[in-house]
């Protein structure tokens, strides 16, 4: 584990993001909240939630962070959804880690909960958007272009 005992405590802000992409009809069951299982979008935003708040947990050396907030919000797409994380920490470290963590696993709960209805799910772009704070400074993720 890295040690960050002389570095400052500062906001730090992540944003993270994955893409899952699925057949038309089955968006729509989504964005009806027409599923077998329950509510898919809130479900998962459930357990990106938890998932931001456990990384430590899951990731070998990752510090135990208390986090000030932790969001996910979905952007539907034409071919699927768009997740988006935030997370928030005042802090020695930052919460790069559990803002992807809580995409990602956002991604793979509407997976689980979209399977039975097809296996025609891709989930993909998992990547950081942005973070703010720290000694390294602020960044913001520029898409490659074609």
């Amino acid at each position: 584990m890295k040690d960050i005992t002389e570095k400052g405590i500062t906001l730090r802000v992540a944003v993270a993001q994955a893409r899952i992409s699925m057949p038309p009809e089955v968006q729509a069951r989504l964005r009806e909240r027409r599923l077998e299982k329950g509510d898919a979008l809130e479900i998962g935003r459930m357990a990106g939630i938890m998932a931001a708040k456990k990384t430590w947990e899951i990731i070998p050396l990752c510090h135990p962070l208390a986090l000030t907030g932790a969001a996910v919000e979905y952007e539907f797409a034409e071919d699927g959804v768009i997740i988006r994380a935030t997370v928030k920490t005042r802090g020695r470290t930052g919460v790069e880690m559990e803002a992807l963590a809580a995409a990602s696993v956002t991604a793979l709960t509407l997976y689980d909960m979209l399977k039975p209805y097809t296996h025609a799910l891709e989930i993909s772009g998992i990547h950081l958007v942005s973070k703010t704070g720290g000694k390294s400074g602020d960044y913001r993720h520029v898409a490659a272009s074609s």
